[in-house]
């Protein structure tokens, strides 16, 4: 096994580096969009590959195979999640799984449904077609604000209306950084004379922050592998509320979901998460993903990885603070990976010519940071084996380019 780093920010991250092919002469700071595959992960996914083509992909073997492979990996979500394994759905990514209870709830003309400003376009264009369709209206409550400042929660509790059926948020906002009080918002929403169920985009949670979604009494959850866990692009992951399963009605509907009799007549839906679940997937990525996990592990708890992560974060934080013409997205070092800044122009306003220019100039250096739309603005995403060294590239690197970039 390799040594993990200590806590004193020394270069000791580099031997973990080289696991993943990626990080090969470059420093990435993008893992918020994708992370990289460690090379174990990689070659777990061709040895299942080949196993399933070497014993024949429709054989009995196989078919055993698969079942104990997506049990495995119901379990490992479970178990990061801290929840019941029957509550977990395998499915290809984030919006796929958003877009399960989104379609699954019985919505009537008049109803509404709670966002965010900080939502995802993918979520936000679900959530506007079911509005068109079903006659259900939308509200946006303003959480950027609080980035600089402000209570989520109370800005939660006054957008909400006696209509209101669904809150969607993400726990981890994609933009600021931001770590939202999901058990302080889930009991709000409970609390209202007429409950609100929550449906959370976890895609910048899972695998960066420890979790108990149990204790949050969460309803919905959905996540993805390719980001913080840094495991293959295809596959994630949806908890429903046990509570809550058979109020949700499948919308994909497939062998996977179902139940038969003797004669393979369809029966009903199966008792459990995998009732969502529709039919054939890329089943040697479950291997590759449970490998890519199972390596973080091997450095640390979840608790011991996010605290090292947000101290690197912090650092580069207070790093580009210290720049005059950079303003940062939040008003303190966020509790994540996700560090945002703006650059100013002479005028003090945020430049999205030169967020453009700078993104583009540094991939050119194999430094890989990228722009967001809303707030337009630069996102570095720092991970728990991101090192000293880069942070302090980076940060120097930034100085430089905006010293050769004055009226940018």
């Amino acid at each position: 096994m390799v040594s993990r780093p200590s806590s004193d920010f020394t270069d000791s991250a580099q031997p973990w580096q080289q696991q993943f092919p990626a990080l090969a002469h470059k420093h990435y700071f993008n893992f918020g969009g994708q992370g990289p595959m460690p090379q174990a992960a990689i070659d777990a996914i061709y040895q299942a590959h080949l196993r399933v083509q070497t014993e024949g992909p429709f054989s009995g073997r196989i078919y055993h195979w698969i079942q104990q492979t997506t049990t495995a990996m119901r379990q490992t979500f479970a178990e990061d999640l801290q929840v019941p394994t029957d509550a977990i759905t395998l499915t290809e990514n984030v919006t796929v799984g958003c877009n399960i209870p989104l379609w699954g709830i019985d919505w009537q003309a008049g109803d509404r449904i709670l966002l965010t400003d900080c939502e995802h376009p993918g979520v936000i264009a679900a959530v506007e077609e079911i509005s068109r369709r079903f006659q259900v209206e939308i509200d946006i409550c303003p959480m950027l604000a609080t980035a600089q400042g402000g209570d989520p929660v109370a800005v939660i509790e006054a957008a909400l209306q006696p209509r209101t059926r669904l809150l969607v948020l993400s726990h981890l906002l994609w933009n600021t950084g931001q770590v939202l009080p999901l058990a302080d918002i889930v009991r709000c929403c409970h609390g209202q004379p007429q409950p609100v169920w929550v449906l959370v985009d976890a895609a910048q949670s899972v695998g960066m922050m420890p979790l108990d979604l149990a204790a949050t009494e969460v309803d919905f959850y959905a996540f993805t592998g390719h980001k913080w866990c840094c495991g293959p692009a295809g596959l994630g992951g949806l908890y429903v509320r046990p509570a809550l399963r058979e109020a949700i009605a499948p919308t994909f509907i497939g062998w996977r979901g179902i139940t038969t009799d003797a004669q393979a007549t369809p029966t009903g839906w199966e008792p459990t998460g995998q009732r969502y679940e529709v039919a054939t997937s890329d089943y040697p990525l479950m291997v590759g993903l449970q490998t890519a996990m199972a390596l973080h592990r091997d450095w640390g708890t979840a608790v011991e990885r996010y605290q090292h992560l947000c101290q690197l974060s912090a650092q580069l934080w207070q790093h580009l603070q210290q720049q005059p013409r950079l303003q940062m997205i939040t008003a303190t070092p966020p509790l994540s990976g996700l560090v945002s800044f703006q650059i100013l122009t002479a005028e003090g306003t945020p430049s999205p010519k030169a967020h453009t220019q700078l993104v583009t100039d540094l991939e050119a250096e194999n430094f890989l940071l990228r722009t967001l739309l809303h707030p337009h603005c630069v996102r570095a995403c720092v991970h728990y084996f991101t090192s000293a060294s880069e942070l302090q590239a980076l940060g120097d690197r930034i100085g430089q380019w905006l010293a050769a970039h004055p009226l940018a």
